[in-house]
C-alpha cells in the first residue's frame, strides 16, 4: 500500500490588524478616529449606512497618531446605522471597517 505524503501547510500572513481607534466619550454626536497603527492611512472616508447624518469630507490621508473627528447626528444610530471607514495601506491593499454605533 503507497502512502502519500503529507503536504506541509503554507505559511501565511498574519492577520492585519486595524490599525484604527473610535473614541466614542462624545457620543451620541461627537467621535474621535485615531490611527494607532504604525504606517500612513491613504484615502481615508467614511460612508454612513442607514438612518443618520453626516457631514461629507473628501478623502484624507491619517498619518501615525493623527485624529479625525467625525460629527454623526441620528436619534437611532446604535439600531438604524453602521459607519463604514475605507483606506489604503501604503502597499495599495485596500481596506473596509465597519463599526457598530
Amino acid at each position: 500500500m503507497a502512502t502519500t505524503p503529507i503536504a506541509r501547510p503554507r505559511s501565511s500572513p498574519l492577520a492585519y490588524r486595524v490599525p484604527l481607534r473610535l473614541d466614542r466619550r462624545g457620543a451620541p454626536s461627537r467621535y474621535l478616529l485615531k490611527n494607532v497603527g504604525d504606517e500612513p492611512l491613504r484615502g481615508l472616508s467614511f460612508s454612513l449606512l442607514g438612518a443618520g447624518l453626516m457631514k461629507a469630507s473628501p478623502p484624507l490621508l491619517l498619518a501615525p497618531g493623527q485624529e479625525v473627528r467625525l460629527s454623526i447626528r441620528g436619534a437611532t444610530l446604535p439600531l438604524t446605522a453602521v459607519l463604514v471607514v475605507r483606506w489604503f495601506r501604503p502597499n495599495g491593499d485596500e481596506y473596509l471597517w465597519r463599526v457598530s454605533f
